[in-house]
């Protein structure tokens, strides 16, 4: 006898919406969601789709109608409540804007629940497109399952940042000119964190003393190699994770 199919199927588009969601409610959709939908996914009515709202979790939703410019769901049930964000913040320097792409796709993958982009003197970009921005952490965190967006701060200069950093939350300062491996400082600080890495130049010598001396600050080491802005703030998260993260259970 062959096995019953899963439901909803691995298969189901993913999308998060901003009306908060319950049982039964009618969930109208146009624009590219609708798009996406009708035209990529080739939805018709039945199909399931799964919802997020950022609030209450995970929802099972079926398609109702499916137009040219409009797809209509039904919600289902809840499928998954919110998840619990880890309390990381991951404070990466303006990057060149493919770079800082990546940053912000894999900081989504990886589970960090807040990004604060820092604006230093060597930084290439002093801006960010927000809506550019949370387009690409939504579909980061639909692409890998994410019941949660990232918070996503503007900008802030590396004098501000510093300024409003609370001494409660370790500030872990990936330095290239050395410091405690970042495993065993990880380990040794835990609870909430936050990671600065720098941009394509780095750190001036007056940026390095200012973060030295925060009263917060943890000096770490990546490793014997220098790495570039992007791979410094991705791996240096994934070993958080890891560590003191949701990656051990």
């Amino acid at each position: 006898m062959p096995a019953t199919p899963a439901w909803p199927p691995r298969s189901a588009p993913r999308l998060f919406v901003e009306t908060p969601l319950s049982e039964g409610m009618t969930v109208p959709l146009d624009g590219p969601q609708a798009h996406y939908l009708a035209k990529v996914m080739r939805v018709a009515p039945g199909d399931a789709v799964i919802l997020c709202d950022d609030s209450t979790g995970e929802w099972l939703a079926t398609v109702n109608g499916a137009g040219k410019r409009d797809v209509t769901l039904t919600v289902e049930r809840r499928l998954r409540v919110r998840e619990a964000v880890p309390d990381f913040w991951l404070c990466p320097a303006l990057l060149k804007k493919p770079n800082f792409d990546l940053v912000l796709e894999k900081a989504t993958e990886l589970g960090v629940g807040t990004i604060r982009p820092a604006i230093t003197r060597r930084c290439v970009a002093d801006k960010l497109n927000p809506e550019r921005a949370r387009a690409i952490v939504t579909e980061a965190a639909e692409q890998c399952a994410r019941t949660a967006l990232p918070v996503l701060a503007e900008p802030a200069k590396l004098e501000a940042l510093l300024r409003d950093w609370p001494e409660s939350r370790a500030l872990f300062f990936a330095d290239e000119t050395g410091g405690a491996p970042a495993a065993a400082a990880f380990a040794a600080h835990p609870g909430p964190a936050g990671l600065l890495t720098g941009p394509e130049g780095g750190f001036d010598d007056a940026e390095r003393a200012l973060i030295r001396a925060h009263p917060a600050a943890v000096l770490i080491s990546l490793g014997p190699r220098i790495l570039r802005g992007e791979t410094a703030a991705i791996a240096a998260t994934a070993l958080w994770m890891g560590i003191s993260g949701d990656w051990n259970g």
